[in-house]
């Protein structure tokens, strides 16, 4: 929000207080506040009749400070509140130098000079990482008499600011306008499902407004110099998170706010939906799956969307007896095939459900302030809202859904959750505002918790469109409504990439598009680029997205990359594990794993998958792709092509290639079995060596299917023109140098040390 007209004068209406200098400072150890007057002191008669802001400064955990501004401190405080797990006993120590007090926290520092203009200087290595000076902390009546507190962090020169939610805008924020509401706004504007207010940037740390409500942001926009924050508030709290490096941010702000659970490795095979407004039954259902199997393309999931419920009923949570007259025989057919079941649900009760009379009887909606049961009629005729702040509302809710697991259904697809409204009371007594882009948190904890329970630690996933902070600790998430072109599969990257910057470690969009139908070519390159990403899934609205519809080079493509996921599959998992354990995505912004390489900052149609693939999707009708490839010698998994970086590579590529680059020295595990994605990853595994370096030494982990642990390692190291491979495994396995067509050995199985002649 925007509160100055240019940098010398005030929007009409808008009166601003900034900190000026430090009046007092209390500390003990760990603690430091500072009392800061909007103007300067000179005499005792300036201590009247004017504000007095309250600045407490203190570490939740090592490498982090927190910055918490106050002006009236008696002001009610309703919740909610982010819950942060990371949070521990105060981890800072304060020491005083004359004038300059300072906040320690592992390698970052808060410095204060008390002699000098207000200016908090925060301080890593040597250099100062980013400050609030003149205008740094403060507050602004504007003309309707609101009250908000603000904050600003300078950028540096060449400082780009990353992050923010799953944002369909450019990736490098620098110059955005942002505001931190949920919204259903597709993903071609600049509202966003995802709405997370945690930025990071190129100089080493990251900041994390502790704000569940409306947060607005003027990126380098409205003080082209600064990262503005503020809130509508007496209190404005954010924590500073140093790195150095990006990966580092990202793993300290997730020990903060939640990592993520590791999703089940089933998962990680293609899903097909019945599409949305489309007409389907069991035997539409059965003729897909029917199709698949017939063409060749392994299938892991099937999809029930909306209309598996009755019209205008949606939520009752019960089948539509006319098209799906026997779910349960149903649903145990499709396990026989060896299928996973997910179903849509949204946290909404329309009027014509059985469930609306009973949740407004029980107390389980949510209500007016006059307290009339809030409804419209937008999206379902006459809808209620579930209050999930009612412990019974959320058991009820629930215990809807454990019949529907009880019946066969593994996973639900928890859509909608954004346009919660402001005019409500929540059983809790929780601010209405706070609560808009809360809700989601709840909603998806509630039955992320309710299949943990039902199904174990491991085998609870959603497919979520809307999040906030913590909202990472619910996997998996999908970029919502977009449309079926070149442009709308671009902009969903770029949405995926933001969110990765966010702290949510996996991601998935609708294969060829949700709204419209796409082109076959469209179709064909979309396969590819959601083949590579972390989940996948084939969905569409008014149409199918079955691949014979969009020819037979399309059914090729399908099958042809869905093996090579499920060959991946080790792969894949493995860095699904690094996200569990660290925070660090399964897909990856080119800045966030080459941040020493300033070319990178500004890509926005590439990504790395896990630590050692480069992705490029291709966006054109005549296969031309263009890409940024680092330093060293990248090789093509699937044409055994070679590139040298750095630089710009301009190539064409027929539909059943696309730029898919190992890494230099990078040893990729493919799993022999490409049917399914989930075997046994181990046995008769075949290590692919790529660009192995004299002295390169790297160790391959083939991962648990079932969990963080792993089946087996290998450790891979080149010393002239021999390369050794050390291994635990019992199993068989194989190593190939070079491309696809490279050399292969074949070694037999049981633990031990095994040299080959390395040749490329």
């Amino acid at each position: 929000m925007k509160f100055t007209d240019g940098y010398w004068l005030m929007r009409p209406g808008c009166t601003a207080r900034h900190a000026t200098e430090v009046a007092d400072v209390r500390a003990d150890d760990q603690r430091m506040t500072l009392y800061a007057p909007v103007k300067h002191v000179s005499r005792r008669g300036d201590t009247l009749n004017s504000p007095l802001l309250t600045v407490e400064c203190w570490s939740p955990a090592e490498g982090i400070i927190g910055v918490r501004t106050t002006h009236h401190a008696g002001s009610a405080r309703r919740g909610p509140e982010f819950a942060l797990p990371g949070a521990g006993a105060d981890a800072g120590k304060v020491r005083r130098d004359g004038a300059v007090v300072e906040l320690v926290s592992g390698e970052l520092t808060l410095r204060v000079d008390t002699e000098q203009p207000w200016r908090l200087e925060f301080v890593a290595d040597g250099q100062v990482l980013t400050s609030a000076g003149e205008r740094g902390n403060g507050f602004v009546t504007d003309a309707e008499g609101r009250h908000h507190m603000l904050a600003q962090l300078s950028l540096g020169v060449g400082e780009l600011v990353y992050g923010l939610g799953e944002r369909f805008t450019p990736l490098v924020k620098n110059g955005q306008t942002v505001d931190i509401w949920q919204a259903d706004g597709g993903t071609s504007s600049e509202q966003a499902y995802k709405n997370i207010p945690f930025h990071l940037t190129n100089r080493g740390y990251g900041v994390f407004v502790n704000h569940p409500g409306r947060v607005s942001y003027e990126v380098g926009s409205e003080a082209v110099g600064q990262v503005q924050f503020s809130v509508e508030d007496q209190s404005l709290e954010y924590f500073v998170v140093h790195g150095p490096t990006p990966k580092q941010v990202l793993e300290r702000y997730t020990a903060l706010t939640g990592r993520p659970a590791l999703p089940p490795a089933w998962a990680l095979g293609l899903w097909l939906t019945t599409s949305f407004t489309t007409d389907y039954d069991e035997a539409t259902v059965g003729r897909f799956i029917d199709g698949m199997a017939e063409r060749g393309i392994p299938l892991s999931v099937f999809h029930f969307d909306c209309f598996w419920m009755r019209a205008h009923q949606w939520c009752d949570f019960a089948w539509d007896a006319e098209t799906f007259p026997d779910p349960e025989g149903m649903l145990a057919r499709l396990k026989q095939r060896g299928l996973r079941v997910c179903a849509w649900i949204n946290p909404y009760i329309a009027q014509k459900s059985p469930l609306f009379e009973e949740g407004m009887r029980e107390g389980h909606l949510v209500r007016r302030p006059d307290g009339s049961v809030w409804q419209w009629d937008l999206w379902q005729a006459g809808m209620a809202l579930v209050d999930f702040t009612n412990p019974a509302a959320r058991d009820w809710y629930t215990g809807k859904l454990r019949t529907l697991l009880a019946q066969g259904v593994d996973c639900f697809k928890t859509d909608f959750g954004e346009r919660i409204p402001t005019d409500v009371v929540w059983h809790d007594g929780s601010d209405p505002e706070r609560m808009h882009n809360y809700y989601t948190h709840l909603y998806n904890q509630a039955v992320f918790d309710l299949l943990r329970e039902e199904r174990g630690e491991g085998e609870a996933m959603l497919f979520a469109r809307s999040a906030t902070a913590g909202g990472q600790q619910y996997p998996v998430h999908w970029g919502g409504d977009c449309d079926s072109h070149f442009n709308a599969m671009a902009e969903s990257l770029r949405g995926g990439l933001s969110l990765g910057l966010s702290g949510f470690g996996f991601w998935s969009h609708d294969i060829g598009g949700f709204e419209g139908t796409p082109t076959p070519t469209v179709f064909k390159r979309w396969v590819q680029f959601g083949l590579l990403s972390s989940h996948s899934r084939l969905h569409g609205s008014r149409s199918y997205r079955v691949p014979w519809d969009y020819g037979e080079e399309a059914v090729e493509v399908t099958r042809e990359f869905t093996l090579l996921k499920h060959r991946l599959a080790p792969y894949l998992q493995r860095a699904a594990q690094q996200a569990h354990t660290t925070g660090i995505p399964v897909m990856r912004a080119m800045a966030l794993e080459f941040p020493g390489d300033p070319t990178t900052g500004h890509l926005d149609r590439q990504y790395m998958l896990g630590d050692d693939l480069l992705v490029a999707p291709v966006f054109t009708d005549d296969g031309t792709a263009e890409y940024y490839v680092p330093e060293g010698t990248w090789t093509n998994i699937l044409t055994g092509v070679r590139v040298t970086g750095p630089r710009w590579v301009r190539e064409q590529h027929d539909f059943h290639t696309l730029p898919l680059l190992a890494r230099p020295d990078s040893v990729i595990p493919f799993a022999s079995d490409d049917q399914r994605p989930v075997s046994a990853w181990a046995d008769d595994v075949e290590l692919r060596v790529h660009a192995f370096a004299d002295g390169a030494r790297r160790t391959v982990a083939i991962p648990s299917t079932n969990g963080p642990g792993e089946t087996a390692r290998f450790d891979v190291r080149r010393e002239g023109d021999r390369l050794s491979v050390t291994t635990d495994s019992p199993h068989p396995w194989r190593l190939r140098a070079g491309g696809p067509d490279g050399t292969l050995h074949i070694v037999a199985a049981g633990p031990a040390t095994t040299e080959f002649r390395y040749e490329e």
